[in-house]
Order: C-alpha cells, then sequence, then structure tokens
C-alpha cells in the first residue's frame, strides 16, 4: 500500500495548508508522483495542493461517505502515485460534532492507518509548546502521531528551543519549522482562501512554502513516517461497466466564476457512462450543441456577475434545455447564476437565467455553514421523495423568494441549525445550495446518466 501521512493541525489557522503545499512541492523536488488529499467538504485549499501535486487532489469526506466509501476513494485516487500526503480540516480532533471523531482529521488517519504530522502555531508561545503537544499526543491512543512540525517561529533559536522542549515532553520528533514570513500566505477573503487559480501570487507563494519545507524540513524522517503507515484492507472490485452505447454529453461548467466540484463527482459521472464536456460561462460560452444536460457547480459567480449577466445566449440554452425536461444539476454558486438576478455586495443587481424564481443576495457575514441531511420533498435528479442524502453548505448569500417547488426539506448535524425547505426542483432541473458528493450511494452518478441518455434521446 502507497506510503501517506496526514498533516493535521491543533485548530484552524496554524498554517497546514501552506505547509502541506510545501511538503508536496518538497517530494516532487525528490522525483515523487505525490497524491494530495483534503480531509473534508472544503474546495479552495485542494486548489493549491492540486498546483504544487500536478495531480488533482481529492476530498476525503467520512461524514457523507462510509468507511468503506472513503478507502476505496482513497485506493482509488492513489494509482499511479508513490506517496499520499493529505491536509486535515480544522483541528486533529475536531469534525462533524462535539461528541465524536466523526469526520475529523483523527478519524480518517485511522480509518487509512496513516501517521500524523502535527502543525503547532509557536507564536507567542515557549515551552507551553509542549504541554500542547503532550495533550494531543495522549487524547487518543488509537492514533499514531508521527511527529511535529512548527510554523510561525519567530527565530532559529526560537523553533529550536520550542522543540526540545516538546521532544523531552512527549518523545516524539521535530521534523521541521517556517517562520513568521507574510511571504508563505494568501490574501483571504469571505470564502477563505483566494483559490489558486485566481492569485496572479499563487505560482510564488508555493515556490516559496516548497523552498522553506525543503531548507528547514527533515524530508528524509517525513518519508520513513510516511512509509511506516499500516496495511489497509484491499479494496473492492470496480463497479461494473457502463452500459455499452453512444455516451451522452453532460456540459460542466469551469472557469473563474465555477470551480468548486468533487474530482470524484465527475469521474463517477464518466464511469456511468456521460462524456463530460468542460465550458466557460463567464468567457461568453454557450452550451455544446450536443449537451444532453448541464452541471453548475460553485465558486465564486457574484464576482463576476456582469460578465454573466451578459451571456445571454447561454441563458436561453439553458431555458430550452429545461423546456425538454433536459437534467440541469446546479450547486451554491451554480444556483445562484439560476435564480432571476443576483444582488452583489455592492447592492448592484444583476440579471441572471431566471430558471428559479426570486434573487441571490450577497450578505456581509456567513449565511450558511455545515454538513445536512437533506430529505427530497418530490422525486428530482438524485432522489426519489422521501430519501435522504447528505451534503454540506458554505455560502455568504441568501436566497430571497417564495418557494413553491423546494427541492429538500434540509436539517444540520446539530440541533442548533433551523430545519427549512429549500431548494428548487422542477422536471429536470434541480439547484440548491448543497453540495452532494455522488460517491455516497451507488445509484447516484448512473440515475443522473440515465436522465441524460433519455434526454439524448428525446425523451426527457
Amino acid at each position: 500500500m502507497i506510503p501517506r501521512i496526514v498533516v493535521a493541525g491543533t485548530a484552524s489557522g496554524v498554517g497546514k495548508t501552506m505547509l502541506t503545499a510545501g511538503l508536496i512541492g518538497a517530494l516532487r523536488r525528490r522525483g515523487l508522483v505525490v497524491q494530495p488529499f483534503k480531509c473534508g467538504p472544503d474546495y479552495i485549499d485542494p486548489g493549491y495542493h492540486t498546483r504544487a501535486a500536478g495531480r488533482a487532489c481529492r476530498n476525503l469526506d467520512s461524514w457523507m461517505l462510509d468507511d468503506a466509501q472513503v478507502r476505496a476513494a482513497f485506493a482509488r485516487a492513489c494509482a499511479g502515485a508513490d506517496i499520499a500526503v493529505i491536509e486535515g480540516v480544522m483541528g486533529l480532533f475536531d469534525g462533524a460534532g462535539y461528541d465524536d471523531e466523526r469526520a475529523s482529521a483523527a478519524q480518517i488517519a485511522k480509518l487509512l492507518g496513516a501517521p500524523v504530522l502535527l502543525v503547532l502555531d509557536i507564536s507567542g508561545a515557549a515551552r507551553s509548546a509542549a504541554a500542547t503537544a503532550l495533550g494531543f499526543a495522549r487524547f487518543d491512543p488509537a492514533l499514531t502521531l508521527g511527529g511535529i512540525a512548527l510554523n510561525f517561529a519567530g527565530s532559529a533559536g526560537h523553533a529550536a528551543g520550542c522543540a526540545g522542549a516538546i521532544t523531552r515532553a512527549t518523545g516524539l520528533p521535530v521534523l521541521g519549522w517556517l517562520p513568521r514570513d507574510a511571504g508563505l500566505r494568501v490574501p483571504e477573503r469571505h470564502l477563505g482562501l483566494f483559490t489558486a487559480g485566481e492569485s496572479t501570487a499563487t505560482e510564488a507563494v508555493l515556490q516559496a512554502a516548497c523552498t522553506a519545507v525543503s531548507a528547514r524540513f527533515d524530508i528524509d524522517a517525513v518519508l520513513r513516517i510516511a512509509c511506516g503507515a499500516a496495511a489497509l484492507p484491499a479494496p473492492a472490485p470496480d463497479a461494473d461497466a457502463a452500459p455499452a452505447g453512444s455516451a451522452p454529453v453532460l456540459a460542466v461548467a469551469r472557469d473563474e466564476a465555477f470551480s468548486f466540484y468533487y474530482p470524484d463527482n465527475l469521474e463517477l459521472l464518466e464511469a456511468a457512462g456521460a462524456r463530460i464536456v468542460f465550458f466557460s460561462p463567464v468567457g461568453g460560452e454557450r452550451l455544446p450543441g450536443d449537451a444532453a444536460g448541464v452541471y453548475l457547480g460553485g465558486g465564486f459567480p457574484e464576482l463576476h456577475a456582469a460578465r454573466l449577466a451578459a451571456n445571454t445566449a447561454l441563458w436561453r440554452d439553458l431555458h430550452e434545455l429545461h423546456a425538454r425536461g433536459a437534467p440541469i444539476l446546479a450547486e451554491c454558486g451554480g444556483f445562484m447564476v439560476l435564480t432571476e438576478a443576483l444582488v452583489d455586495a455592492d447592492g448592484v443587481r444583476h440579471r441572471m437565467a431566471g430558471l428559479v424564481p426570486g434573487i441571490a443576495r450577497m450578505t456581509a457575514k456567513l449565511a450558511g455553514l455545515g454538513y445536512r441531511h437533506a430529505t427530497a420533498l418530490r422525486a428530482n435528479l438524485l432522489a426519489d421523495a422521501g430519501e435522504t442524502l447528505r451534503g454540506h453548505e458554505f455560502h455568504y448569500s441568501v436566497w430571497e423568494a417564495a418557494r413553491p417547488c423546494p427541492a429538500w426539506h434540509v436539517r444540520g448535524n446539530r440541533s442548533a441549525i433551523p430545519e427549512a425547505d429549500t431548494g428548487h426542483a422542477e422536471r429536470g432541473l434541480l439547484a440548491s445550495y448543497l453540495h452532494i458528493h455522488l460517491g455516497q450511494r451507488p445509484s447516484l452518478a448512473p440515475r443522473l446518466v440515465d436522465r441524460l441518455r433519455a434526454a439524448s434521446r428525446g425523451d426527457g
């Protein structure tokens, strides 16, 4: 089984994303093929790891997927790689709830038999860093903590002092450190980091992170720890091949406004028989002429609303597709552009496709975040009425509308989150703020592709 390591933090904000990207780059400099992963439903951090690895970063989400599905997704993605580097989510033991480890980096590390490299922010700390490390080392005896990484050190002496205290207290090696350096950070905005494809500084930051990790980390020791990962059960055999016949075309929006997709979703749809063709709404492109359906993912449509509003030919294409009952799947940002209008952060109203009633309005604060149980209120592209799927929301906009055809009844995985009827399901259209991992149920991708085939035959 492939060597592997989880890079986890004591909390959010300790710099694990850039440290992970730097480690990926340092391993690549040694000629290794690195398969990157990100724990949880994040879309932005994986963009940096994809750029650093030259290979698509995959999400490992143990709340939307069960244990066997996580292991299978991991094994599939690692084909042809020499080592897997997995960035954690939040703090090492933080997951979907307060009372258990589900969806935490610790749980995924144990599922994959992967040792953990724990990242500590030592700014403002000295010997107290050892107390933090000791608590993490002792919290879960079933977890293999392979070593410690220090971040935001004030100097080499500061790092060495903290490292000595940590090793004396825990017996764990400190494998390296990074300084406080603005050149190792990427600017942030309302959804976190700028995406890797947006910032002109991305390549420089990644190269700086790679150089810093190469210079200040014991890469040989990291490799030894990764090679000590436990054996995993053999993955289940692949699903049966897709039915023979011509592959229906699924048009997938991909550009500056639409970049949030699980790579597994696209691969599962292809495995079920779809032929994916990418197009750019921001670039003024229309749907491919042979499109049997369309998938509009998440992203930042609010930042490109004027250019999207100008693509009226695409809106006409979508209306024609919808009139035929063809599949249109829209998630979060894709959902926003299907409404009648998008009101940006400056209060400017931009006309959108108008397939979904109401408007999407940007807000000054987070409007939705977290895992969701979604029960279909009527049959839709992915579920029959009464079926429940798992999804995730993360958005700074609200949908203001009468809701004649709500798609889902959603409830959070924590009781404090109010339940609501949301989204829009009408004929072949399914649109909501939810991001849904199709790997959670074997029937999801084939169900959608069957609808594509029907639409391509003209019986949508």
